[in-house]
């Protein structure tokens, strides 16, 4: 494929896929170039395998973009100095991966909170009248070159403190509200394997483990959270892409003789997030729909069943589906599709949130 170097390519595009153009100048003003590469261009201008550099863009936290072009300048040459970080062999590409998700995994968390607290704050309009996006630009114009310059010295300062042995005190920033699909994952019997299995044996598990979720998870457009060893916490803005990161979890890590079995539970709601962390009922709700999940299965909230059946990505029962089928069947139309199956749970009492009513996620076959 021919790469588009005039200066109309990521209007033209930005058309073509119905994106937002503000968001398009906005990309283009904070990484500095326009998109040139699909991902196979992007690895081949790097001089890696399309298998390489995927480990990487997904361990710094990227969702697969297909073959879309989307990638600029700037990916290949950091594709390039991590290849060559390896190459050189001052790091193994194990570390390499490692390297590039505690990377990603920081920034985002940064980026996140700048978004949340920060600059959403700032880009309120000045004046009657004039709109968010009219003042957003020259903003993140004005203060991208401030804050980029602040963060390497920041990260320097840092450096320098660990390297030293020297405490540095906790940020105190402000609590910020949003409604998220949460989740955890948690393998099966993991006290037990810690007494039959070597510390090396059962670090190799826990490293798997943690891969696998963390690229499952960024891979379809989640956050990861935070690992805990044997569970892993997960967040997304939307009930339908947590479904899918949570089914696909289960189905990977049934595939994988050497992995336990993996139970999910997630809830829909409020959470409090603060440094990339989030904390509340609807945290402590998944948590505790994970203790009581069936091996190999995952279940969530009312909440979340509601917010799945409002997104039209579950029916509200098998009976209603089935209704809905014979009713297009009849008019001749084709009937709705529905991606995931919901199939309420016994009531039970949950120790500190009371009775709850869990519901079992399935994957629904495309077949009505």
């Amino acid at each position: 494929m021919t790469v588009d170097d005039s200066g109309s390519g990521e209007d033209a595009q930005g058309a073509d896929s119905g994106e937002d153009p503000l968001a398009l100048r906005l990309e283009g003003l904070i990484l500095g170039a326009e998109r040139r590469y699909t991902p196979f261009q992007a690895a081949r201008s790097a001089g890696v395998s399309m298998e390489l550099a995927s480990r990487f863009w997904r361990a710094m936290g990227f969702a697969d973009i297909g073959q879309a072009k989307a990638l600029t300048e700037a990916d290949v040459l950091a594709l390039r100095r991590l290849a060559g970080l390896v190459e050189a062999g001052l790091l193994s590409e194990a570390m390499a991966v490692q390297v590039a998700r505690s990377t990603g995994q920081t920034t985002a968390r940064l980026a996140e909170w700048q978004i949340d607290s920060f600059l959403e704050g700032l880009t309120e309009p000045p004046e009657p009248g004039m709109t968010r996006t009219e003042v957003t630009y020259p903003i993140v114009e004005l203060l991208l070159p401030e804050l980029e310059e602040f963060l390497v010295y920041v990260w320097r300062r840092q450096l320098a403190a660990s390297a030293g042995r020297v405490v540095q005190a906790a940020d105190d920033e402000e609590m910020v509200d949003r409604r998220l699909a949460v989740g955890f994952a948690d393998l099966v019997g993991f006290t037990r394997l810690t007494r039959r299995m070597e510390e090396e044996e059962l670090g190799e598990l826990v490293e798997a483990f943690e891969t696998t979720a963390a690229d499952l998870v960024a891979a379809n457009g989640g956050r990861l959270i935070k690992t805990l060893g044997d569970e892993v916490l997960y967040a997304a803005d939307d009930a339908g892409t947590a479904a899918e990161i949570a089914l696909r979890l289960i189905e990977t890590m049934a595939h994988d003789e050497t992995m336990p079995e993996l139970r999910v539970g997630m809830a829909f709601g409020t959470v409090t997030t603060r440094m990339g962390d989030v904390f509340g009922t609807t945290v402590n709700l998944a948590s505790r729909l994970t203790s009581i999940a069936p091996k190999d299965a995952v279940l969530v909230d009312t909440a979340f069943a509601e917010e799945l059946i409002r997104t039209q990505d579950a029916p509200a029962s098998e009976a209603d589906a089935a209704e809905e089928a014979a009713a297009a069947e009849k008019e001749g139309e084709e009937p709705p599709v529905y991606r995931f199956g919901l199939q309420p749970m016994w009531q039970r009492p949950v120790r500190g949130l009371g009775v709850v009513e869990p519901w079992l996620l399935t994957r629904r076959d495309r077949a009505p």
